[in-house]
């Protein structure tokens, strides 16, 4: 298949991305030699301008931070997932310039922990009320059969988190993030924050833990990743996230599937490893 198609991923800051790396590598893995994969610096105010100018050889996007509810006024039409979290993280572009939204964050996830096992739990919790936060809920809505406890710094955010929860039918209690350090007892523990910001909790870690998902990548391992893993825990990585959602992005962008996770990951920990 030689057909020249455009795809990129938009943010900012996005030079960190890792994004290039894994689509291009589905790319020659999936034998489509004319695409391409790049990476644009685009704020808020700028993504409507971008738009404009996204021609017919466009096949589809990545969006990360700020743009994930940003775009959503720039589509004809959003998935169901996607609408659950007001967050889009994939546009499909068609050549008559139909412009789709979804959210591969979330079943990203769930496939993430699939991989190592989970399929279902009982309970979980969340460290971290942000907008990873929301789309945890979401995934969790999925695979956990009783309560979620999310762990918060502030009262907006605990009004955040039950919003959401409410409108994903998730079962949640809020607790005060100076109680995180119970959280680490449940069967699935999901942190969402940013870097070193569950790094104190790490010397609270239980001698037989469960499973912890750290949605981050880098830097890698975080400090509680890595005490988890020394007391014999299952941990799902950012990176797992990453591959996982990427993998559902290419499959929609190309039309072929499956997408060559293997690959992908093999080439997102070489680019960690050379950074």
């Amino acid at each position: 298949m030689s057909a020249r198609r455009r795809a990129a991923v938009l943010g900012s800051p996005i030079a960190h991305s890792l994004s290039p790396v894994l689509h291009r590598t589905a790319y020659a893995e999936l034998g489509l030699e004319g695409w391409t994969y790049d990476r644009f610096d685009v704020d808020e105010e700028a993504l409507p301008g971008f738009f404009e100018k996204l021609g017919p050889q466009w096949a589809g996007l990545s969006l990360t931070m700020p743009l994930k509810r940003a775009v959503i006024p720039l589509l004809d039409e959003i998935s169901e997932t996607a609408a659950s979290v007001d967050a889009v993280n994939t546009v499909v572009l068609t050549e008559d310039g139909r412009r789709t939204g979804d959210n591969t964050d979330i079943p990203g996830m769930v496939a993430a922990l699939r991989e190592h096992g989970i399929e279902k739990v009982e309970t979980a919790a969340v460290l971290g009320a942000g907008a990873t936060a929301s789309s945890a809920l979401a995934a969790l809505a999925r695979i956990c059969t009783g309560e979620v406890v999310v762990h918060v710094r502030s009262e907006a955010r605990a009004a955040e988190m039950r919003g959401w929860a409410e409108r994903l039918d998730v079962e949640v209690r809020i607790a005060d993030w100076a109680d995180a350090a119970q959280a680490l007892r449940a069967p699935l523990v999901v942190a969402t924050t940013p870097a070193g910001t569950t790094d104190a909790l790490a010397a609270a870690v239980p001698e037989m833990p469960a499973t912890l998902f750290d949605v981050l990548y880098d830097p890698w391992p975080t400090a509680l990743a890595a005490r988890w893993s020394a007391y014999g825990g299952a941990v799902v990585g950012g990176l797992d996230l990453l591959v996982h959602q990427a993998v559902l992005q290419v499959e929609q962008m190309t039309g072929c599937a499956p997408a060559p996770l293997a690959a992908m990951r093999k080439a997102g920990e070489q680019a960690l490893a050379d950074r």
